[in-house]
């Protein structure tokens, strides 16, 4: 959308400094056209830049009298826009479906959140279903992998001491093959019957005493296990197993046996002793030998590791694995953002302002369900020329006009001056963003003008804008009284003196300095476009100056055209 550029209602731009660099480039933008033949007719204009530049009488040239008065200056950029909403959010749908629920209608206000519309899920439901069933066997898949990760350490099931090592480092195992041998000779037990009401009140960990077959040598035991289960031998008798522990004096073998008495009551019958321990470890999977933590005849707890496999099967199959579950996870988080789809909430608090669909029509993926505007203020955004920008700032109070609301102004606020210029026609101009916040009986896409004070001053002492000339000069009439601090000019009937000027709007300049009440300047005037007209001597015809070269002491456009002179003919400068 083309924005309107803001304008400055003050056509003086010498204050600080500002005013040549800007009058140079206004004129860069329209056509100048000064054709040679001008330098025959420079003698004719007598115009103002003789000598210092300080302005002179011309022969031919009226001037424009005008007196030193106060007046109430106020200086602005103004400009034109439409309104917009603070915020506006389309709410579309992502899902199709059937409309289940749409309880709210247009002008309802809604806070963010809010749910405005329910899509049936039947359709998704399935898909939800098998994408939790994908995921729970991605997950046994890598529990397994894992196990088999952990199997590549060989541990001992038991407490007991390594007989034999079968396997040395670097050595292909595989999976089932004995890699060592583990006995744990220290500890000998023996399983003996009891009666079975004896053996019901035994417990484990009770004190027994073992009874050696062969020398009669008595040894203390412990209750390691008590049988729940009866057994009947032969003649009928009822017992129970019980398990008894002894420590090794060194001299026990399997091929000894013992008898039991715990509590007094004596096994029905002996049992030859065995080893605690006694077992060969075998690789659960398949792997080669990297390390071996435990040597030949030395002692290793229960879990304690014999020797470590690597296996990059075994890896890959886990980080497939893994990749797998994670693939599974995503699906399943991917149905389940799908399912959030099917129930609409607003994104922001505001006023619904359409209503595309209601409850039992079908939604489609991509339509705009309905559109919801945040009114609690409004904005307008206004193009401002590269000239005036640089007064342009965060802050500063505008001033508001809407045609549809007559006799009312508002007040808004520069909130953003962007630094992004549009560039059209050799002009560029800038964004400048102004909020609203008092906005009773405006409404977004209204036209307003907005003007933006710079400067203003009250009771002042005040000329013509177009009577300043260049280097900040103004012409007085002989008789006025600040006439005595000036230099007098061709003939006496004006004298130039030197002012300190203040705030200007589009006619008026304030003077600080240099001027006093009861003085009467004397100007050129020029028309709204910067232009003025002189008849050229010798009837040649109507000179016009453009863009305030005389009255600012720049140089002019010249056109002249014929006004019945000799020859009746027309030229052009």
């Amino acid at each position: 959308m083309n924005l309107p550029a803001l304008r400055r209602d003050s056509p003086q731009r010498e204050k600080s400094g500002r005013a040549s660099g800007a009058l140079a480039r206004k004129l860069l933008r329209k056509r100048v056209v000064i054709p040679v033949a001008a330098c025959a007719l420079a003698g004719a204009f007598a115009l103002r830049l003789a000598g210092g530049g300080q302005p002179v009488s011309a022969a031919g040239l009226t001037y424009t009298t005008a007196p030193v008065e106060r007046r109430d200056i106020t200086a602005q950029i103004t400009g034109s826009g439409a309104l917009e909403a603070a915020n506006s959010y389309s709410v579309t749908s992502l899902a199709e479906g059937n409309i289940l629920t749409a309880d709210f209608e247009e002008g309802d206000q809604v806070e963010e959140g809010t749910v405005l519309y329910t899509i049936d899920t039947s359709d998704l439901s399935s898909s939800l279903e098998q994408a939790q069933l994908s995921l729970d066997q991605a997950q046994r898949s890598y529990d397994s992998r894992v196990k088999d990760l952990e199997k590549l350490s060989v541990t001992a099931p038991k407490a007991g001491r390594v007989l034999a090592l079968e396997v040395e480092a670097g050595d292909d195992v595989s999976a089932g093959q004995t890699v060592a041998t583990l006995r744990n000779s220290d500890v000998m037990t023996l399983k003996v019957p009891f009666l079975s009401d004896e053996a019901a009140s035994f417990y484990v960990g009770q004190s027994a005493s073992v009874t050696l077959e062969s020398t009669f040598e008595t040894l203390e035991g412990t209750v390691s296990k008590v049988d729940r289960m009866d057994t009947v031998l032969e003649g009928g008798m009822m017992v129970r197993y019980v398990t008894v522990e002894v420590s090794n004096p060194g001299a026990l073998t399997p091929s000894q046996t013992g008898s039991v008495t715990v509590d007094g009551c004596a096994s029905a019958g002996s049992a030859p002793f065995e080893y605690a321990a006694e077992e060969n470890i075998t690789a659960e999977v398949s792997g080669q030998v990297a390390s071996i933590q435990a040597q030949e005849g030395s002692w290793v707890n229960r879990g304690g590791v014999i020797l470590t496999l690597t296996s990059d099967s075994v890896e890959d199959s886990l980080q497939s694995a893994a990749d797998s579950l994670r693939n599974a996870q995503l699906s399943l988080e991917s149905r389940q953002d799908q399912l959030d789809n099917y129930t609409i909430t607003s994104p922001i608090r505001g006023t619904v302002i359409d209503k595309n669909y209601k409850a039992g029509e079908t939604s489609e993926a991509g339509k705009v369900l309905c559109s919801i505007y945040d009114l609690s203020y409004l904005t307008m955004t206004l193009s401002v020329d590269e000239l005036d920008i640089s007064d342009i700032e965060v802050g500063q109070k505008v001033s508001i006009t809407a045609d549809a609301v007559e006799g009312k102004t508002y007040t808004g606020v520069v909130t953003k001056v962007s630094v992004a210029g549009t560039s059209s026609g050799g002009t560029t101009t800038y964004p400048v963003t102004v909020r609203i916040d008092e906005t009773e009986g405006l409404l977004p896409g209204m036209n307003v003008d907005a003007a933006i004070t710079l400067q203003s001053a009250s009771g002042v002492l005040a000329i013509p804008a177009g009577a300043l000339n260049r280097g900040n000069t103004v012409l007085v009439t002989a008789d006025s009284p600040s006439a005595a601090n000036g230099t007098a000019m061709e003939g006496g009937e004006y004298y130039s003196v030197p002012v300190e000027i203040g705030a200007s709007d589009s006619s008026y300049i304030e003077i600080t300095s240099g001027l006093q009440e009861g003085d009467t300047v004397a100007y050129i005037p020029t028309t709204g476009s910067g232009r003025f007209e002189m008849m050229i001597p010798g009837g040649m015809g109507v000179a016009t100056f453009s863009d305030g070269a005389m009255p600012g002491g720049g140089m002019p456009n010249i056109t002249v055209s014929a006004g019945g002179g000799p020859g009746g003919g027309r030229g052009g400068f």
